[in-house]
């Protein structure tokens, strides 16, 4: 006779923000006399704001365990079966079970599910060259990345660091760096930092930088890191330079983590994420979910997949996820590409498409760009802002939004992010009704001001 358990399994391979926080909503949704839940996490944390280490590497946050949302013991107390420091190392997709070994210990064994997901994350993009795994060379991406970079500040005498790279992570470790006392130098083969803005909004990131006193080196390939005779890091090379280097830190950006999917042959969508429907259910396998930074995920605006490894999403994710095996509905639409990041008190900001991607998906568009404050010009304090507006030729649909700016200015984006998902036009978006008085904004927001700009160029081009 073929038995069944009295209660399903779920299993969660990945103890972050996607993963428990799936484990935690199908928690809330069905007991432990209904469901069994084990996850498996090959760290030594659970559910830890990633984003939060730049400013805990540069002392903003003085405790790491201020970053912990919640801790293994928390989770273990709702009944969720947490096993740390144990890598799933293979999926059995056929016979309903994954196969994982334990770090410390080396045993390792098979554990059956009823329903998986899937939330191993995304890794650090390590360049295929000479030093590039020697010791001193880091990538950050979770919190036993951001010990060990610690660890080699404490023991490492030099105080000048290379950061490869000049996305958000480049950025924001660049600064951590500065507010450590280090000699900073950013080596980046882009025209400019910020590779989510476009060149002429990036140049204004590189002049913050340099003014917190960060040398940036752009238009520039990384080709190997030489190493001192006891193997550490000694200097990053380029084409035609050598930087002297105490630390390296990768800031190239990340990769989602697929290979065990890949393995099992699941699909992977052009970026090497997972694909999924909008339920989070990885296409053609009924009993798997995926969330987090391992996805791809619909892009509103441009129609394709991206992928886009933010906690803002993965959180979303695993309510999704959890809502669904806990046998509720739920569904993740799409993003629009929302970001905001900063350096020193400039505040950076965007969504949507820039011009390369309109570019790409076959769109004509109409360009502005608009010098405003933050305040009313009057009030005291006001700080500049640029505002970046991309709409849509003759439709004069929003495509994208970025803004550059200092206080206030980086969270006006959110207004941007709401027309995208709305599908507004510049036009539209002329008539929001905005919050106003002197110390908030002037009295037509910098992003109106774009708006309108914007439309009249819309109107020009019909």
């Amino acid at each position: 006779m073929n038995m069944s358990r009295a209660r399903e399994r779920l299993v969660v391979i990945g103890g972050d923000a996607a993963g428990m926080s799936a484990a935690s909503q199908a928690r809330r949704l069905k007991g432990p006399d209904e469901l069994e839940i084990v996850a498996f996490e090959r760290g030594h944390f659970t559910s830890y704001s990633a984003c939060g280490i730049p400013y805990w590497v540069g002392g903003d946050v003085t405790d790491r365990d201020r970053l912990i949302a919640r801790t293994p013991e928390e989770h273990r107390a709702r009944d969720i079966d947490l096993r740390l420091r144990t890598e799933v190392t293979e999926l059995d997709l056929d016979g309903q079970r994954v196969h994982a070994r334990d770090a410390d210990t080396g045993e390792e064994s098979w554990t059956s599910y009823d329903r998986l997901v899937i939330a191993t994350g995304a890794r650090p993009i390590r360049p295929d060259m000479p030093g590039a795994d020697a010791p001193g060379v880091h990538g950050v991406q979770t919190l036993d990345d951001g010990q060990a970079l610690l660890d080699t500040l404490e023991r490492t005498r030099g105080r000048r660091a290379v950061v490869v790279g000049a996305g958000y992570i480049g950025v924001e470790m660049a600064e951590a760096l500065i507010n450590r006392g280090y000699e900073v130098t950013v080596v980046n083969r882009g025209s400019e930092p910020m590779s989510t803005l476009d060149p002429d909004m990036g140049r204004l990131v590189h002049e913050a930088m340099e003014g917190l006193g960060i040398t940036m080196v752009n238009d520039t390939e990384v080709t190997k890191i030489l190493t001192a005779g006891d193997g550490s890091v000694r200097a990053v090379v380029t084409e035609d330079r050598e930087f002297p280097a105490d630390v390296v830190v990768l800031g190239i950006g990340v990769r989602p983590e697929t290979a065990l999917a890949k393995a099992a042959g699941l699909p992977l969508g052009p970026h090497g994420g997972l694909l999924t429907d909008r339920s989070m259910r990885v296409r053609g396998h009924e009993n798997v979910w995926a969330g987090g930074d391992c996805v791809e995920v619909l892009d509103l605006v441009s129609g394709q997949e991206r992928h886009i490894p933010l906690g803002t999403h993965a959180n979303k994710h695993g309510q999704v996820i959890g809502t669904n095996v806990g046998g509720g509905y739920a569904t993740f639409p799409g993003v629009v590409g929302t970001a905001v990041s900063k350096v020193c008190d400039l505040e950076i900001a965007r969504t949507g498409l820039r011009e390369k991607d309109a570019h790409r998906v076959g769109l004509r568009f109409e360009s502005v760009t608009i010098e405003s404050t933050s305040r009313a010009g009057y009030y005291p304090n006001a700080s500049p802002m640029t505002v970046k507006m991309l709409a849509e030729h003759r439709t004069g649909r929003l495509l994208g939004v970025q803004i550059v700016g200092r206080e206030g200015a980086g969270k006006r984006v959110d207004i941007a992010a709401v027309a995208l998902t709305a599908g507004m036009t510049a036009e539209q978006m002329t008539t929001l009704d905005l919050g106003y008085a002197p110390p908030f904004s002037p009295v037509w927001d910098p992003v109106l001001v774009a708006a309108r700009k914007a439309a009249a160029k819309v109107r020009g081009s019909l």
